[in-house]
């Protein structure tokens, strides 16, 4: 009787119910826009553009979960680049353990290239885990690590970073040289900002930061994004 009074409510509208109420994070964690309001989110695994092709198993929103400690440096950054009248977009946070083991099923599918001239051309599929864009535990599922760029704040583009973010190859690679001056300062100017704010580099992806001292340094999630 009870649950016919509460959907006769509802029905006359006298009750609202949300069906959008976010997730209780684990402890340490954020919602980053909570702490960043006006922070670019362009989540590549809750899309099909990105190299598997197709949305990525737990992902579930367009929505960027990191550690609070991440959360709070990255304003610092996005803080420092708004005075330049630039700001980040970031890609990709926190990534829960099984959307890695979606791309460790995918790796394996030697059939499946479907977006192989995009993202890696000169890579054959079967060397991915071998030259190590490909692993069996990613330090996003940590939380502290970043996919991100730098965008302008006169035209909302990506500046020019000589590669796209997730090229396979070594154009990505943060010292490559076969790009122009304007592309080396642009791939500069993120180094400096992201160091200063302590997230250190990964040399072989331009766009792949991890905050110093992360407070889970042995800890792979599994929750949802959403």
């Amino acid at each position: 009787m009870k649950y016919k009074i509460v959907t006769l409510l509802v029905f006359l509208g006298l009750v609202r119910i949300s069906f959008n109420q976010k997730q209780s994070l684990p402890d340490g964690f954020v919602y980053a826009k909570e702490v960043i309001k006006d922070l670019d989110v362009e989540l590549r695994y809750f899309s099909s553009k990105n190299f598997v092709g197709d949305t990525i198993e737990g992902y579930k929103a367009n929505t960027l979960i990191i550690t609070e400690d991440a959360a709070k440096k990255l304003k610092l950054v996005q803080d420092e680049l708004q005075k330049q009248n630039l700001c980040l977009r970031v890609y990709d946070g926190y990534r829960p353990q099984r959307a890695v083991n979606h791309f460790i099923r995918w790796a394996k599918d030697l059939n499946d290239t479907i977006n192989k001239p995009e993202f890696y051309p000169n890579v054959k599929k079967h060397n991915l885990f071998k030259h190590g864009y490909i692993a069996s535990r990613s330090g996003h599922s940590r939380g502290s690590t970043l996919d991100l760029t730098i965008v302008s704040g006169e035209t909302g583009e990506p500046i020019d970073m000589g590669s796209p973010y997730d090229f396979f190859g070594q154009q990505s690679w943060v010292e490559y040289c076969g790009i122009t001056d304007q592309q080396k300062a642009n791939r500069q100017l993120l180094q400096t900002v992201m160091l200063k704010h302590n997230f250190r580099n990964y040399p072989k992806e331009w766009w792949h930061f991890t905050l110093r001292w992360e407070p889970f340094p042995e800890t792979y999630f599994d929750f949802e994004v959403e």
